[in-house]
């Protein structure tokens, strides 16, 4: 009996996949369509490409990307930090308060650097082909603050560092251009953020930083943290982070003022708005809290998990 199309070219898959460890019978290949029609030739079953990936079809088989979905660690303590979280946003949303997602997006090299996706252009544009920092003109930190009840999120370009000073002073230059107009009434704010980097749950200069702030502005910071291993879910890193770099892909970032004019390209049909700001403040990476800080610390902690929930009131002067 002649061995069929289907049987052979299941036979190729069997001999160039790898199999999915998690899953028995996953199986996973990279042959093109043309190299499996020249195998499946050698084999005695001539096929078309448009044939092939009509059988693939068939089998259930389709060319897939990779989604970084697992999640690499579960803390105790995830669902009731969730719930919390939502808890607080309604709070906080009923009474008329302000609603933030801070977060830094990945750096950039400023320079002639390679940069994924494509531009229509008239000639092919050539980058350095290595990422030297040293042939640049250093990095730029995108850092953002999503005003999520107005859907407005303000991203303030800086190229020092990645520090608590420099998360203060993006969510007060926010307060003072955008903030106090669009919440007159506010007394308080709410900032949902990651549990490591500039806003660190564990760091005790974030919390010197964040009152200092509180005491600056008059009014009341709130600070609740997602768990461990759930930065995916802080809303400006799927409501806003994709969208920033779908506007500036293929773009190389010769200037820091190229950067902001992509940036500010972003938008959404559902009414996403981005506003770029320079925040050219030089920002020294070593710095301590006070010696006594920990004695004489203001910072009000909730009684409810609360290495993730903390206040900042503003002290009387």
């Amino acid at each position: 009996m002649q061995p069929t199309l289907e049987a052979n070219l299941r036979q190729l898959l069997q001999e160039f996949t790898a199999g999915d460890p998690m899953r028995e019978g996953v199986l996973w290949t990279n042959l093109s369509l043309r190299e499996l029609s020249r195998r499946l030739l050698a084999l005695g079953t001539p096929a078309s490409r448009r044939t092939i990936r009509r059988v693939l079809r068939k089998l259930k088989l389709g060319r897939r990307t990779a989604r970084k979905k697992k999640t690499m660690g579960h803390h105790p303590d995830r669902n009731a930090q969730f719930e919390n979280l939502a808890r607080l946003r309604r709070e906080y949303e009923a009474a008329g308060d302000a609603v933030i997602s801070i977060d830094t997006q990945k750096k950039a090299l400023l320079g002639n650097f390679h940069r994924t996706g494509t531009t229509f252009t008239a000639e092919t544009v050539e980058t350095f082909d290595h990422d030297l920092g040293s042939a640049g003109q250093g990095k730029l930190i995108p850092h953002g603050v999503y005003d999520m009840v107005n859907h407005h999120a303000h991203i303030h370009l800086n190229v020092s560092h990645d520090t608590s000073a420099l998360c203060c002073d993006r969510v007060a230059l926010w307060w003072d251009h955008a903030g106090r107009a669009a919440y007159p009434q506010a007394t308080r704010l709410l900032m949902l953020g990651d549990g490591g980097g500039s806003n660190s749950s564990t760091q005790y200069l974030f919390k010197e930083d964040l009152q200092g702030l509180a005491n600056r502005l008059g009014l009341e910071r709130r600070v609740a943290h997602y768990p461990p291993y759930c930065s995916k879910h802080n809303p400006i890193e799927h409501q806003v982070f994709p969208h920033i770099t779908r506007a500036c892909q293929g773009v190389i970032f010769h200037t820091v003022d190229i950067a902001q004019q992509c940036i500010e390209r972003a938008k959404t049909t559902t009414g996403l708005r981005v506003t770029v700001r320079l925040l050219d403040n030089v920002y020294e990476t070593g710095r301590k809290y006070a010696a006594d800080f920990t004695h004489n610390m203001k910072i009000v902690f909730d009684d409810h998990l609360p290495k993730w929930n903390y206040r900042a009131v503003p002290e009387c002067p």
